[in-house]
């Protein structure tokens, strides 16, 4: 497979580059809808920031192009400017377009986000201050959010890290204690941190990490990943995320890997691939994946995120057993978002095609959620994997 770097260098963030900054406040603006419509005045999300600063730093320490740099040192300065709680640690959910707090709930998921942009800004720049936040943040993690008792990660908290009635991510997830996305998400960046810090508190949260997700998290019969759980881990949804599947197939194993152990990392491939197989229930005729199902009723719309995970873990499974019908799988996404999530036009990608294959307009090409990091982060990975 070939055209990564080109799709990154040419399309993705020259986009981000281009329309994303905003010289009159600072940072970043914090939308353009799906028509590709500026909204200067709209408020600016901790998880966006977060992300333009992991994307152009790891861009920068892969390819040393400078522009990269600047601009990850932008969000670096934005983010420790205004999303910081100063007072209370952590960093805010939302802010104005001129930078002030306007929603200071502190999500862990977001807390995690913060620490995978530090940790990779400090790998692109070695800026001490990044190191610095990055050991804080988890240290902050292990301390407000963790479950002293029955293991993991609390979803949500206020300013003060109280507990909260509304612990949602978004307004799409279920209200519970728990959830896959949030613990993954932490594995991330721990991850991350792994590389640039040696740390037995860090290890071990890492190792009781991934014991979570075999325990809990990974559903033994089906190998899909239960989503939302309460506080003692009982199961509160019967929801298939393709997307998370093969996204957590790839990020499982990375963790593993850095990690060292080589009994974990064992189970943990196998893990891996039965996930992978798994996630692959999701495929359609195409060669895409669909977002999700829930009691046999698909979500068969195509997301922007779920299609470059798919052709990063894929590609994982592929290296890990050897069967060239991963690469295979791989080859038939990257084709699909090659013909139809790439926005040749206007660049960077469409939030997703519909059921019906038409564009999805209505969501955003940047904003709170759509963020070039998942699209970004495949290409980096298949270019360090020497797939250019």
């Amino acid at each position: 497979m070939k055209g990564f770097k080109e799709e990154l260098v040419n399309n993705i963030l020259p986009f981000w580059i281009k329309n994303v900054q905003d010289v009159e406040n600072g940072g970043f603006y914090g939308r353009i809808d799906g028509d590709n419509i500026l909204h200067p005045y709209a408020n600016k999300g901790a998880i966006l920031n977060a992300r333009i600063l992991w994307t152009f730093s790891a861009a920068y320490r892969l390819l040393k192009i400078p522009q990269y740099l600047i601009i990850a040192q932008r969000a670096f300065d934005y983010i420790t400017k205004h999303f910081l709680d100063r007072k209370n640690g952590g960093i805010y959910w939302e802010l104005d377009y001129k930078g002030n707090p306007v929603n200071t709930k502190k999500q862990t998921y977001v807390q995690g986000f913060a620490l995978y942009g530090f940790s990779e800004y400090y790998r692109a720049s070695g800026n001490p201050q990044a190191l610095e936040l990055s050991k804080d943040f988890f240290l902050l993690i292990e301390d407000k959010c963790k479950d002293k008792v029955a293991g993991g990660y609390f979803e949500a908290f206020t300013e003060e890290w109280n507990s909260i009635d509304d612990m949602r991510l978004s307004e799409k997830d279920a209200n519970e204690k728990k959830t896959m996305n949030t613990h993954l998400h932490i594995l991330e960046p721990y991850t991350n941190l792994s590389r640039i810090w040696n740390s037995n508190l860090l290890e071990n949260a890492q190792t009781e990490l991934i014991e979570v997700f075999m325990n809990h998290i990974i559903n033994k019969e089906t190998y899909h990943l239960n989503l939302f759980f309460d506080e003692q881990w009982n199961v509160k949804s019967s929801i298939i995320s393709y997307g998370h599947d093969i996204e957590a197939s790839w990020l499982l194993y990375e963790a593993a890997e850095i990690l060292g152990d080589k009994k974990i990392l064992g189970i943990i491939k196998e893990f891996s691939l039965a996930i992978a197989d798994a996630a692959s229930e999701g495929i359609m005729k195409d060669g895409s994946l669909i977002y999700e199902k829930e009691d046999q009723k698909a979500d068969s719309d195509r997301h922007w995120w779920v299609q470059a995970e798919a052709v990063v873990g894929f590609m994982y499974a592929f290296k890990n057993s050897g069967k060239t019908y991963y690469k295979h799988k791989a080859e038939r996404v990257w084709n699909y978002i090659q013909e139809q999530i790439i926005d040749k036009e206007n660049g960077d990608w469409f939030w997703s095609r519909l059921y019906d294959g038409s564009i999805n307009r209505k969501e955003d090409k940047a904003g709170f959620w759509k963020c070039p990091y998942h699209n970004s982060r495949m290409c980096l990975e298949m270019i360090e994997n020497k797939n250019e």
